[in-house]
């Protein structure tokens, strides 16, 4: 593959903001209750939608399609991506229920999480623990008896098809991370028992795809399968570190280190990361959120276990991230070599990781806000999907769109809130 490099947007990027400029406090003021309005904007629309809605793969759901599709592998995978990649949004039309998504809900509990923390009100806290009890209701039991979730629709992709409910490391890890979350914030001990209930499901149910020593890599799902999908391993990783640290459990370390190090040893040498190891065995290469995905576990498992030996890749793979996946006006680029679609996921994503260095990222952050906000956002509390060459897919996918954005626009917030401080 023939990776396309590009000049640094702006040096903004890496730019460190002036403690004397003398409108920062303002501006940062201004921006703060823009992002906290929208974020209560989003919140209640997605409450009103019961906070159910479609989803970018759920083709399947619909009665029509499932019946004159679901037959192949050939016509699964036709009606997903026919669906998915529609301009305008199909599912009403094929009577595609809305549902609810685990890992839109864990999102959602995530924004609030630091909604909370920015005002106290004990609203937030009300709307969490619908969710939470939601969550619940849909945790199943793998065989090794720990628990796990899934996407609520049949899923036809490339390399893999899984039945409805099918648990899923990534959702299992969305889900424990604001587990984990909820826990270091209000520290109710029952939260990190449903961290521990989900290990099991991690390290029992899922192959063990590479096994080595040093290296340790799990599968996307416990169905046969052999594509390495890297942020699965490091996602992982993350949760296990935040729980042994939380649980004072050390023993859940060694295994989180391996996991690591199998993604971390998997960088190029120009400091990015592709989607499955070997790259040939997906289309994807340097997209823009997974890389986000990669960087932000990679830090949660630094932060939690102590090991920084490998803050050097994360750095680089950081600046990898800044430079070569957003635009300079803050949109974010497809993948590394292609801009477009610029979809609301990967502005979501931006604005997550560089939040966290307002310092040295705060004017990335910002731009990659503004975009969102001024390119892709209905003021009757939605976000659009995807921003087009010639046109925008004006529709909402709850969890794709309104979910990531309302943990973004939380966590963007707090990081301005740390500036005004």
């Amino acid at each position: 593959m023939n990776v396309v490099y590009r000049q640094a947007p702006s040096p903004m990027h890496n730019e460190r903001i002036s403690e004397t400029s003398p409108n920062m406090k303002a501006e940062n003021s201004q921006e703060l209750m823009r992002a906290n309005a929208v974020l209560d904007a989003v919140l209640d629309y997605s409450e009103a939608q019961g906070w159910r809605g479609f989803d970018k793969h759920d083709a399947l759901n619909s009665p029509f399609l499932w019946t004159f599709c679901g037959w192949s592998r050939v016509t699964r995978l036709l009606a997903v991506q026919a669906v998915m990649r529609s301009p305008v949004n199909l599912r009403p039309v094929l009577a595609t229920p809305r549902t609810f998504n685990p890992k839109g809900l864990a999102l959602f509990m995530r924004g609030l999480l630091d909604r909370y923390a920015l005002d106290g009100d004990q609203g937030h806290l009300v709307r969490l623990r619908t969710l939470l009890g939601q969550l619940d209701a849909m945790a199943v039991v793998t065989p090794s008896g720990g628990r796990a979730w899934g996407y609520q629709y049949p899923w036809q992709d490339l390399g893999f098809f899984a039945p409805r409910g099918t648990p899923n490391a990534v959702v299992t890890a969305f889900v424990c991370e604001a587990l984990l979350a909820a826990h270091r914030q209000l520290g109710e001990p029952e939260l990190l028992s449903r961290v521990e209930a989900a290990i099991p499901f991690f390290l029992g149910d899922l192959q063990h795809l590479k096994d080595e020593p040093e290296e340790l890599c799990l599968s996307y799902m416990p169905l046969p399968m052999s594509m390495r999908v890297l942020d699965v391993s490091i996602l992982v990783a993350s949760v296990l570190a935040q729980f042994a640290r939380q649980s004072n459990q050390p023993q859940w370390l060694e295994p989180a280190r391996r996991l690591a190090c199998y993604v971390v040893r998997r960088q190029t040498d120009y400091h990015a990361w592709f989607y499955t190891d070997p790259p040939g065995d997906s289309p994807i290469r340097h997209d823009n959120y997974h890389t986000g995905f990669i960087l932000d576990a990679l830090s949660s498992y630094m932060d939690a276990s102590g090991d920084r030996q490998w803050q050097p890749q994360y750095d680089a793979g950081l600046a990898f991230y800044a430079e070569h996946l957003f635009e300079p006006s803050g949109a974010p680029r497809w993948m590394s070599d292609r801009a477009y679609p610029y979809d609301i996921h990967g502005a979501a994503q931006g604005m997550l990781t560089f939040s966290r260095h307002m310092d040295t990222h705060g004017g990335l952050a910002r731009r990659i806000a503004g975009w969102a906000l001024d390119e892709m956002y209905n003021p009757e509390g939605r976000f659009y999907h995807q921003r087009m060459r010639w046109y925008t897919k004006k529709f909402t996918q709850l969890r794709w769109c309104n979910a990531w954005m309302v943990r973004a626009l939380a966590a963007f917030a707090q990081g301005i809130h740390r500036e005004v401080d």
